[in-house]
């Protein structure tokens, strides 16, 4: 009698993986017509939060590897480092530029939606599984997957005021917002090569496309048309 694959022993099955990528993209495939649609803009806009949970709930899922507690360690320092530098950032704007958060994020701590810490820690989760098959020396995979973290926020920043994510002051984005983005995002990177995080994930690399595209066809479609 043979066992079924299941996530303790390293192993998911493929056809599971491909089941539950149709499942996600149809489920973000949903969303992007909801917030494209002026009669239901609204309604999903309050969504993002679940969406954010949802995502991470399938990163856990899939997620495979050793040293757990180590693992788990880094998620939650990523999580706290990435939600206090935007609390710092907010309070003072030193650090991103002047800004505020709106409400589609859901609650709020010290002025910073509590999904920020989580947008941050799965942002660097699924960009370090994306380049952890790159044959290339640690210090490059990392830069290489902070400007992959560039890139994501280069695109997101275009609707995130329409989908009443946060505003900049002026609603302009200044130059800095990027370059500390970088910085922090290196830095996260950077951390988690040292304490030697070794982990996979069957759906992150979807995940990540599938997120970016999500926010790519609103900046195309969404921002010209019935977005807001």
């Amino acid at each position: 009698m043979t066992q079924s694959p299941t996530l303790n022993s390293g192993i998911i099955a493929p056809d599971r993986a491909r089941k539950a990528m149709l499942l996600v993209a149809v489920f973000y495939l949903v969303g992007l017509a909801g917030l494209l649609m002026p009669q239901t803009f609204h309604f999903f806009t309050r969504l993002i939060p679940l969406a954010l949970l949802l995502s991470a709930v399938v990163l856990v899922i899939f997620h495979t590897g050793k040293n757990h507690y180590r693992t788990l360690f880094f998620i939650f320092l990523v999580f706290l480092g990435g939600f206090f530098v935007e609390v710092i950032g907010v309070k003072t704007g030193v650090i991103f530029g002047e800004y505020r958060y709106g409400l589609s994020l859901g609650p709020k701590l010290f002025d910073v939606p509590l999904m920020i810490g989580l947008n941050w820690a799965m942002l660097t989760y699924m960009t370090t599984v994306v380049t952890g098959g790159f044959k290339l020396p640690e210090a490059v995979r990392a830069v290489i997957a902070a400007l992959m973290m560039v890139v994501y926020d280069l695109v997101l920043e275009q609707v995130a005021p329409v989908l009443d994510m946060w505003y900049w002051s002026g609603d302009e984005i200044p130059f800095r917002n990027y370059l500390s983005w970088f910085l922090v995002a290196l830095a996260f990177q950077l951390i988690g090569k040292a304490i030697r995080i070794r982990f996979t994930n069957k759906m992150a690399t979807a995940l990540l496309i599938i997120q970016f595209l999500f926010f790519l066809i609103l900046v195309i479609f969404g921002t010209n048309s019935s977005l807001g």
